[in-house]
């Protein structure tokens, strides 16, 4: 079982900065590793398990922002599909 997180945070002020660093290494530190920008993933046994980080995540998420947390099978996450268009110019 994975948990996904989703996040899109303001960075405009030093202040908004520094809670997006802060949430940030908060999810490294709880065992998540980047998928892409602004996306994390975290194994879990099972969902009693990975309630225990939406709680977490919960308590430390800063005040502005969207945060999004999905748990899907490890099926459902080997079913994704990874598309890579070419570099931006």
């Amino acid at each position: 079982m994975r948990i996904i997180c989703f996040f899109d945070l303001p960075t405009e002020t030093l202040k908004q900065k520094r809670m997006y660093r802060y949430f940030r290494k908060t999810l490294i530190s709880n065992g998540f590793e980047m998928l892409q920008y602004s996306v994390y993933v975290r194994t879990c046994p099972n969902r009693v398990f990975a309630k225990k980080f939406y709680k977490r995540i919960t308590e430390k998420s800063p005040g502005e922002g969207h945060i999004r947390l999905l748990t899907v099978t490890e099926k459902q996450f080997e079913d994704m599909m990874l598309i890579i268009g070419e570099k931006a110019k």
